[in-house]
């Protein structure tokens, strides 16, 4: 379960400073990345295990104080997923959504922001080396890792969710609000669930954004999930064939390695690919292109892999493994029964792990909160589905549910409907929220296949031909314009012409969901080719009457630009 929080959104905001803290703050501290302005930081000391409290850690937190005049007293406090994801640099973003409210964001015990963090580079090495031949040994990392921690003097049995808990009550006694609205998404709904049960004069309302119910055996229900929403999206029949195909005939991707800072040459066979595409899935833009992605790798487009396994890597990069597996192997693994082996990788290298630490199994809570309880889940989120996480808000005494059309994981993150929900629930938790939310996932509609756009974005020199050719063809349009040549001219401007179009395409859809780029470019560009299939002909067409250099090379261009677009982009 190894969720990733989606940061784009926040880039969204405005310019951003960093801000000195007040000393008035208690534990105050420098913010560790960008904040808004008038935003503290700080550390709350805390035991590392509140049953021996010998050892002291600190967790990591935020303050950002609302500037709007006659501002709620109440404040949103917000936890990140994971286990292990941060939460600070959400300030800003959260801000937005609650201008009358201080937002206060808790880093999770262990987590990157708080002291110590439990970073794993051995194990999130291993979890990218299942794509290697052989596969990394994930049990020997995690001994490796767990050896390494304890020498640091760490106790791994001090991060769990019980104390996690702990931690966000102690954070109100110590910033001295008298109560605040709870705000959790993913793992950290488990969290807040726990709050609001063990704080219930402090705790006003709570928002639960990709539910996590403590009594749902997620490992064992991994597979299914995956293939629910693979049947939801509309292509389970194709991605049951891309695994058919990959496991008979695995293929060799290129991948980036940013753990040991180098690359290699993985080797992907389809049960890899679907582990890869239950973590992409948790991306609303994903979730929108996977009608085109699925059935192309079905197809054999197997260039489409590498964005894909380029994302594993990049995602190991964003958690403190240390921390993720701690909670998983104490409050997660020990309830599920792994009477099969996962054709997942990262469900059976979470149980490799848990085994070589052998970490003692949590008593389950089950928390019940009398605070009202505002869960939110996405159409297509293959972690917390619909399927689990609807029947256990229903559950609660005050709880209610709300499915997010065209949404994945982390419905906030994507979707300004469920914002505006959130933040109306927080207002006024009385307040009706049955108002259905419009499904407003961009698809980007016809696409043609192709990975040449992602291997640009990764080697912008690849796209050489495309800017020689444009530039060539503007000179081409200038100078026959100036000396009265209009087929020269009508050549020049056919070429610009197709530039323009297909930067406009490109970019338009980028904007709309840059995702789809890694799986090719908009159809409309098939038919602008022939644009420039025009502007070559008009240009060889005034070769026959002026053979010089100019002309010459002109010809050239357009006649190796047209070989390349059609053998390598198109």
């Amino acid at each position: 379960m190894i969720t990733r929080v989606v940061l784009a959104l926040a880039l969204s905001a405005p310019p951003v400073m960093t801000f000195t803290p007040q000393s008035a703050v208690p534990g105050s501290r420098d913010c560790p990345v960008a904040m808004p302005p008038r935003t503290t930081c700080g550390f709350l000391t805390v035991p590392e295990r509140r049953d021996a409290p010998g050892r002291k850690i600190k967790v990591g937190y935020a303050v950002r104080h609302s500037t709007v005049r006659g501002h709620k007293p109440d404040p949103v406090v917000y936890m990140s997923g994971g286990p292990g994801s941060a939460s600070i640099q959400l300030t800003g973003f959260l801000s937005q959504m609650f201008p009358d409210r201080d937002v206060v964001t808790i880093e999770q015990r262990g987590g990157p922001y708080s002291e110590p963090a439990l970073g794993c580079p051995e194990t999130a090495a291993a979890l990218l080396g299942q794509l290697r031949t052989p596969p990394a040994d994930v049990g020997a990392a995690a001994v490796t890792c767990r050896d390494r921690l304890r020498e640091q003097g760490v106790d791994l049995r001090g991060y769990n969710t019980k104390e996690i808990a702990a931690d966000v009550v102690a954070l109100r006694g110590e910033l001295g609000y008298e109560s605040w609205n709870l705000f959790g998404v993913s793992y950290s709904t488990r969290v807040m669930l726990d709050v609001a049960a063990a704080d219930q004069k402090g705790t006003r309302s709570v928002v639960l954004d990709s539910f996590l119910p403590e009594r749902v055996t997620w490992y064992d229900d991994a597979d299914r999930n995956l293939a629910d929403t693979m049947t939801l999206l509309g292509v389970g029949d194709e991605a049951a064939a891309t695994t058919a195909r990959l496991n008979a005939s695995p293929a060799r991707v290129p991948v980036a390695d940013p753990v040991l800072g180098r690359g290699f040459t993985a080797r992907m066979t389809g049960d890899d690919v679907a582990t890869i595409m239950a973590e992409a899935l948790h991306e609303a833009d994903v979730a929108a292109v996977a009608p085109t992605l699925v059935p192309a790798l079905a197809g054999g487009h197997d260039e489409l892999l590498r964005p894909l396994a380029d994302a594993v890597g990049e995602g190991l990069t964003s958690h403190a493994f240390g921390l993720y597996h701690a909670v998983q192997c104490q409050d997660e693994v020990p309830f599920n029964t792994f009477t099969a082996k996962s054709r997942l990788f990262t469900v059976n290298a979470d149980k490799a792990v848990c085994d070589a630490w052998r970490l003692p199994k949590s008593t389950p809570v089950g928390s019940v909160p009398k605070a009202p309880v505002y869960v939110l889940g996405g159409q297509y989120d293959p972690t917390t589905p619909p399927r689990t996480s609807r029947p256990a808000a229903e559950a609660l005494p005050t709880g209610r549910f709300a499915e997010i059309p065209g949404a994945a994981h982390a419905v906030f993150l994507t979707s300004e409907c469920a914002r505006r929900k959130i933040a109306g629930f927080v207002a006024d938790p009385a307040a009706n929220t049955a108002a259905p939310c419009l499904d407003d996932a961009d698809r980007p509609g016809d696409l043609h296949v192709t990975g040449a756009p992602y291997q640009i974005s990764r080697s912008p020199w690849l796209a050489a031909p495309f800017a020689l050719f444009a530039l060539a063809a503007l000179v081409q349009l200038v100078t026959g314009a100036l000396k009265g040549r209009s087929l020269a001219a009508f050549g020049g401007l056919a070429g610009v012409a197709f530039a323009g179009l297909v930067t406009q395409s490109v970019y338009g859809q980028a904007a709309r969901n840059a995702t789809a780029l890694a799986v090719g470019v908009p159809g409309v560009v098939d038919m602008y080719t022939w644009i420039a299939v025009a502007s070559a002909v008009l240009t060889t067409a005034v070769l026959l009457r002026d053979r010089r250099w100019p002309q010459i090379t002109a010809t050239v261009i357009s006649g190796g630009f047209l070989v390349w677009w059609f053998t390598w982009v198109l």
